[in-house]
């Protein structure tokens, strides 16, 4: 019977590797050959030079997509993926027992379309074996294939996102990359429950759109309060299932290297501490940076800022802490808060392990009645915020939230 079960997992292996084979052309080992040393990240990790990788028990999977018909305004893209591998494969390995293997690059479709659904594929398939995909693109429309392969799996799910911009332009103009959210957030059979914009710049935001966004309850932060303490930005990245980074978020004096790049921005510093918090979260499932342009990067210092972020996302990854359990008291320190309006008190936890805080938002199951607890991380200062007898505002957009999807509210009488 074992070597029964052994060949049949032996062939399900197989088809799964051929299957992902398909969509991936390998690496040119030669590009990489003046990289010698033996303690750099390239001699760490499984590389697709000229046989495929056993990816089936890695923990993160790297992806190049060398895809630029999405955008007309940042052509070079295209080149984006070797050329930050070129950088990365260069650092030091990190801490933690490396399981990361580098696929290669994604063989591009007849259309952009078709490229897109390609990238569905490989990120269901990743996913599903749970694989953790990071994705170098590329124009920014490339995360819409990301999306759609939590879609594959029918996975209710939350984004991040990091842009200068908020691509969601209502009408397919010249660029794909400049309208793809409005794709996401109104796909027909979409299982988005959150979407979550840091780093917007004001001056490059339609207000029409900010009030969309806020009718969906959906939260956008400009970049001066994203900037303003880059730690309270840490429970919005925790509770996403996806993260994607459009360079265009990194100031022009660190990140030349794209045609959106604005002459204010996060600094190289703050978006490897994005990535950090990224990378320690247990929720987050896939990562995908876009929009680098090597043509206008002459002395490749954005793709050594790139390299860096992943180098900094991979050791948050692998520092990754258990959370809290429920049912595991010693885990975590309860904290009821007593405030003057409904619901009268708000609950909090604290993980023992982490010092990670959470706070609870209740409500009731449509057709049962029965009350629930959505767990969603929050920052010390919130806490401290409910401790004046203040609702900290997502707390409120939360509540608001699962009202939208089709929770009852809560009865406060019952918890007073």
């Amino acid at each position: 019977m074992h070597n029964i079960c052994s060949c049949h997992h032996y062939a399900n292996y197989l088809y799964v590797t051929m299957s992902l084979n398909i969509f991936l052309d390998s690496l040119q080992e030669s590009d990489f050959e003046s990289i010698k040393d033996s303690c750099s990240f390239k001699k760490a990790i499984e590389i697709n030079w000229n046989s495929f990788p056993d990816w089936g028990g890695a923990h993160i999977a790297i992806i190049g997509v060398p895809e630029e018909r999405g955008t007309k305004t940042n052509e070079g893209t295209a080149q984006a993926a070797d050329v930050i591998r070129q950088k990365l494969y260069k650092l030091k390995r990190g801490t933690g027992a490396y399981k990361i293997v580098d696929l290669g690059n994604l063989r591009l479709g007849e259309t952009l379309e078709d490229t897109h659904s390609r990238l569905r594929e490989v990120c269901a398939m990743l996913l599903e074996h749970n694989v953790f995909p990071i994705v170098l693109g590329g124009s920014h429309d490339l995360c819409f294939g990301q999306y759609m392969g939590y879609q594959v799996l029918g996975r209710r799910m939350s984004i991040v996102n990091i842009d200068a911009f908020i691509d969601m332009e209502e009408f397919e103009g010249e660029s794909f990359s400049q309208h793809h959210l409005y794709k996401i957030l109104t796909h027909s059979d979409t299982h988005l429950l959150d979407y979550i914009h840091l780093g917007y710049q004001t001056y490059l935001a339609d207000r029409h759109t900010l009030e969309a966004l806020e009718k969906l309850h959906f939260e956008a932060r400009r970049l001066g309060v994203a900037r303003e303490d880059i730690i309270k930005n840490e429970p919005l990245i925790r509770d996403a299932d996806m993260m994607t980074i459009d360079v265009s978020a990194i100031r022009m004096a660190d990140a030349p290297g794209c045609a959106q790049s604005q002459p204010f921005g996060f600094s190289g510093e703050e978006a490897c501490q994005l990535c950090w918090y990224a990378g320690q979260s247990n929720k987050l499932t896939s990562l995908g940076i876009y929009e680098y342009n090597p043509s206008l990067d002459m002395r490749g210092q954005t793709a050594g800022i790139i390299a860096t972020m992943i180098w900094y996302f991979i050791e948050g990854f692998y520092n990754r802490q258990p959370d809290f359990e429920m049912n595991k008291p010693s885990t975590f320190y309860r904290y009821l808060v007593q405030i003057d309006s409904a619901p009268n008190h708000l609950t909090f936890y604290k993980c023992t392990r982490t010092d990670k805080w959470w706070m609870g938002v209740p409500y009731n199951l449509s057709d049962t009645q029965e009350e629930q607890l959505y767990l969603l991380p929050c920052s010390y200062s919130e806490y401290l915020e409910a401790t004046h007898g203040d609702l900290p505002l997502r707390w409120i957009i939360t509540h608001a939230k699962l009202q939208l999807n089709g929770l009852t509210p809560p009865n406060w009488d019952k918890n007073s």
